[in-house]
């Protein structure tokens, strides 16, 4: 026990101390932080995402979207459904397809459907061959584009990169230095991150992450290992002001440390940059945070090590030649809130390797959004609110001619509040006075041009004007919207576009896009239905975007994954008709569904039911419970049935069920394709049956006294059991042999 007696002379002493609450003895009064500041928030840990199926995870059907069935093709979707079957409740989703047909498809097998990504199309016919005589037309031209996947991140492996590793003391002194705590997602894009520098191997790492959900520290950390590893890093950004932003940042954070940052761009002068220029070849400078200037043949590094380039999209295509050479033996990581499509393809193809930041920091709270057509009294009600609030305000237009016309309305009708102009042909010294002055808060409003799409982060600004919103694109929009509400306070946007004037139907809809996506973290969302509106376009030289409109994205590029599994293992023959996708249909007679009034809005409904689908184990499936009795409360006996149901599902999925029927006498068993992996398991399985058991058309009958539904379900799920059982143990002494 510490002796308070001791302490000293009377007065106020500070202490580093991990000590939640304080305490009161005679003599000492001990006051804790938690004491000063409140409560820490504590963010529960949460099951992490996979990156490689995000586009099903974050987008919901809504009724009269097209849709995808892996076996049937394109149909319309019409919302959810009570069918009774064998006596039971069964909640489906209804499809239609061409000539009227309906197909009631099971809610445990929802994976099988995916959205088509495009708004008009051809229905299949329910039942014909055209749909499978498309998908295997397909198959050959997904094959040949896999092998070229494979091709160039096989080159890229066989190629060397300096291996870079931390040095632990320093680097536990260096994290010490972030204020914030991590998120889940962003330990895990570091630890990823790091483990590439490790490897040997020339990185090729894709960071996805929300605007302030932390993408700049991951790069920041990977620079300090680079750096004190002894090779250059170089981080390259679009505009002057993010390169500013960033190297503002850096020197921030490696103050105190042996490493010597230097910016390069516009901002700079002539002699500064002279002297960074020869301080990069002869080795001095340790990293360089600048824009394109960077890229100039004049720039020649000693040895370059890492290069960090944040959102890519904005470049040039001379500009990504030149990264292109660059990048050949060096580390590269690239950052991005919406990448462009052809970027998200590849990492979600494996030819890049991909890290999604998805978790929001702690109380982040969504923009809210409107589309509207320009309105005087509106825009006048938000800009005096933001004042009035004690806050800032951006009002961005899309061409420099615009700015004088929004000049003469500020200052007719809103005459309360303080502006100042800003855009990219002013010259570097007045642009760099004028952002700061607004950074101050000597100003109300920034009237700016798309200068301030990246690299502004001003937590006082927190409502945001968007002059003719049509005339910008879709990755655009949000990256400009996410200049607002990067604190606590809740940032609002407005997207306003000519009166009375139409909408071409490209704008439309990507205005329609933007004012729906009101949650946090919905980059990839965006860059998904970016995807949709724009196609996947070319990705390694040949046109695909009319292969996709086919069978829509998310189908292709599943067909494409499945097909690079195969050619990695060496199974390079292709995709049999057999093979893909597939899901178990199960009847048990039982209701299987999540009641109206449990949970009464359909999308939370469709959402969960697509979360079910992906579950597979029962540790999942009880976490999944908890969640909704903590949502909704005391699970209600159709729930609890429809997650046995799913266990079932999971069973037969690794015992190659593909059918499993059971009643009050027992149950019938088909395996997919009619095969069963191990034969001999087979017969085993049929002889501890004890006669109960035998073959017929190519079913498997089991004679059982399954009289209540509790012992059908645990009935099924036993049998299920024990043929996954079988097939593991075949597995396992093949893989022996």
């Amino acid at each position: 026990m510490r002796d308070w007696n001791g302490v000293g002379k009377r007065g106020l002493h500070l202490a580093v101390w991990p000590l939640e609450h304080g305490f009161q003895t005679e003599t000492v009064t001990v006051i804790s932080e938690q004491d000063v500041l409140g409560e820490r928030l504590i963010r529960r840990a949460r099951k992490k995402r996979r990156a490689d199926n995000f586009l099903t995870e974050t987008q919901s059907l809504s009724a009269g979207d097209l849709v995808v069935h892996v076996d049937h093709g394109v149909g319309r979707y019409h919302g959810l459904e009570v069918v009774t079957a064998l006596g039971a409740a069964h909640e489906c989703l209804l499809i239609e397809y061409a000539e009227n047909a309906k197909l009631y498809l099971p809610v445990e097998n929802i994976e099988l459907l995916s959205r088509f990504g495009h708004e008009e199309g051809m229905l299949d016919k329910l039942g014909g061959g055209a749909w499978q005589a498309k998908k295997s037309k397909l198959k050959e031209r997904i094959r040949q584009a896999a092998e070229r996947l494979i091709r160039i991140a096989a080159e890229r492996a066989l190629r060397n990169a300096p291996k870079l590793i931390p040095h632990d003391s320093i680097w536990e002194q260096f994290l010490a230095r972030f204020p914030y705590d991590e998120t889940e997602d962003q330990l895990q894009a570091i630890e990823d991150v790091l483990n590439d520098m490790e490897s040997g191997h020339p990185m090729d790492r894709l960071i996805c992450g929300d605007v302030g959900f932390g993408k700049t520290e991951v790069a920041i950390r990977a620079a300090f290992v680079a750096a004190m590893s002894g090779v250059q890093v170089a981080v390259i950004a679009p505009t002057t002001l993010l390169a500013r932003q960033h190297y503002k940042n850096f020197a921030e954070r490696f103050r105190g440390f042996p490493i010597n940052v230097r910016p390069l761009s516009r901002f700079v002068s002539a002699k500064e940059a002279a002297e960074t220029r020869a301080g990069i070849t002869s080795g001095q400078v340790d990293i360089v945070v600048g824009t394109h200037a960077l890229l100039a043949k004049s720039v020649k590094f000693r040895d370059l090590g890492l290069l960090v380039i944040d959102e890519e999209q904005h470049f040039g295509v001379n500009h990504k030649e030149r990264l292109k050479a660059l990048r050949t033996d060096v580390h590269v990581l690239t950052l991005t809130a919406t990448p462009i499509p052809r970027t998200l393809q590849m990492s979600l193809t494996g030819v890049r390797d991909l890290s999604i930041i998805g978790t929001p920091p702690v109380d982040r709270l969504a923009i809210r959004t409107y589309v509207s057509e320009f309105d005087a009294v509106t825009v006048r009600e938000a800009l005096l609110r933001e004042r009035f609030r004690g806050g800032q305000s951006f009002f961005v237009v899309p061409r420099v001619n615009d700015l004088p016309e929004i000049e003469a309305f500020l200052r007719d009708e809103v005459p309360e509040v303080s502006y100042v102009v800003a855009h990219g042909q002013m010259a570097a010294g007045e642009l760099d006075e004028r952002m700061n002055a607004f950074y101050d808060g000597r100003y109300d409003v920034l009237l700016a041009t798309t200068i301030v799409e990246s690299g502004l982060d001003i937590p006082t600004a927190n409502t945001m004007i968007v002059h003719r919103a049509d005339m910008f694109g879709l990755a655009q929009l949000y990256q400009i919207r996410g200049r607002v509400g990067r604190s606590k306070t809740r940032a609002y946007a407005y997207l306003t576009t000519r009166p009375r004037a139409p909408l071409t139907p490209g704008a439309e809809k990507r205005l329609r896009v933007l004012g729906s996506i009101d949650s946090l973290g919905a980059g990839f969302t965006l860059a998904s239905q970016d995807l949709d509106i724009r196609g996947a376009g070319n990705l390694i030289g040949e046109e695909q975007s009319g292969q996709m409109r086919e069978v829509g994205f998310e189908l292709y590029q599943q067909m494409l994954e499945e097909q690079i599994t195969k050619i990695r293992s060496g199974e390079a023959e292709g995709l049999s008709e057999s093979e893909g996708q597939w899901a178990p249909q199960i009847n048990l007679g039982v209701p299987v569904l999540i009641p109206e009034a449990y949970v009464p809005d359909l999308d939370v409904r469709l959402g969960l039911y697509r979360r079910l689908s992906d579950l597979t184990t029962k540790v999942e499936l009880e976490g999944f419970a908890a969640e909704l009795i903590d949502r909704f409360g005391p699970l209600p006996r159709e729930v609890n049935t429809l997650m046995l149901v799913v266990r079932i599902k999971a069973m037969c999925l690794r015992a190659g069920i593909s059918q499993l029927d059971a009643g009050p006498k027992g149950a019938t068993i088909r395996f997919h394709n009619d095969k069963f992996v191990s034969p001999e398991g087979l017969v085993e399985f049929i002889q501890d049956q004890k006669g109960q058991a035998k073959v017929k058309d190519n079913k498997i009958v089991v004679m059982r006294d399954w009289s209540k539904e509790a012992d059908k379900i645990r009935g099924a799920f036993g049998l299920a059991r024990e043929l996954a059982e079988k097939v593991k143990a075949a597995k396992k002494a093949k893989a022996e042999t």
